[in-house]
């Protein structure tokens, strides 16, 4: 129990603050969002890798980032091959599935878990996974040509593409950047995460299990977000020369649930948003069980 009162209640007490003030003022989502997306967001990303020591490690997670997307895809595919269910459900399964929100609940779980170390690993797999999702999410979404088309605009609109290669370069080419400028970045990104979390109680404000989504779907949804994708994880692990402590930041981390953003995908491109949405919902609420429990089996 010390596990959930001193990692997944705190979490979940900010999640709630968010979503109260969305119930009872309802403000506007987008523009916060925006705000955290635009400004908070990047600047942590140039924050974490201009300071860390890059090494072998980033390179083999976006390997294990790739390699792990692409089962949970291919799981779904024979699912709904096997179920004799349309394109739309296959997207919005894998939607729904197969991108983990790794940024606004993975983060904070991770740092109250395993301290700044540990932090710093899960920025690093939040970037990868958000780069990952606004490539083949918004392709997903939009499937066809006009989904590859829009996966790479989308990809070069998103501001933490460029503080992410600046952020790299800059660490590599030993580029001191000047003490204010750097206070100021550091300021701005202590406020990502927090703002992050409090977007997310809002946005689930907004969510709701939909009565009429086959219940069949939603139990899978779950079943694959919040139990095959931890149990893959371990098993890839298997073939990667990771220290224990990234390990585990990355068992934690596909054990999120499905990410908020993919619903936005689904309103935006109208992919069943409704299971979309209900599956999200669904996940965030068992993971206040399941994280705790992986949490004490990990340790």
């Amino acid at each position: 129990m010390s596990m959930f009162f001193g990692v997944i209640l705190p979490t979940f007490c900010i999640f709630f603050a968010g979503y109260l003030v969305q119930k009872l003022r309802k403000m506007d989502i987008k523009s916060i969002s925006t705000l955290t997306v635009y400004i908070l967001t990047p600047a942590l990303v140039f924050q974490t890798f201009y300071t860390v020591e890059l090494n072998l490690n980033y390179l083999l997670m976006a390997v294990f980032a790739i390699v792990l997307l692409m089962i949970l895809i291919l799981i779904n595919k024979l699912y709904v091959k096997i179920r004799k269910f349309p394109k739309d459900v296959e997207s919005a399964l894998i939607l729904s599935t197969a991108f983990m929100n790794v940024g606004n609940y993975g983060a904070p779980i991770i740092l109250f878990a395993y301290g700044e170390v540990g932090f710093a690993y899960s920025v690093s797999f939040m970037v990868l996974q958000s780069m990952i999702m606004n490539f083949f999410g918004v392709y997903y979404a939009a499937r066809g040509a006009e989904g590859v088309v829009a996966a790479i605009k989308f990809v070069f609109k998103m501001p933490l593409t460029y503080t992410l290669l600046i952020g790299i370069l800059f660490n590599m080419m030993g580029v001191n950047v000047p003490t204010g400028v750097l206070s100021a970045v550091n300021l701005v990104a202590n406020a990502a995460i927090p703002a992050a979390m409090l977007v997310l109680g809002m946005q689930l404000a907004d969510l709701k299990i939909d009565k009429l989504v086959d219940r069949e779907k939603l139990i899978y949804g779950v079943v694959v977000r919040m139990m095959v994708s931890p149990l893959l994880t371990v098993l890839i692990l298997l073939f990667f020369p990771f220290d224990p402590l990234l390990q585990k930041v990355l068992i934690v981390s596909a054990a999120m649930p499905a990410a908020v953003t993919t619903t936005m995908y689904a309103i935006q491109f109208n992919t069943l948003p409704t299971l979309v949405s209900s599956i999200t919902f669904a996940t965030t609420v068992v993971s206040a069980v399941s994280l705790t429990f992986i949490l004490v089996l990990l340790g």
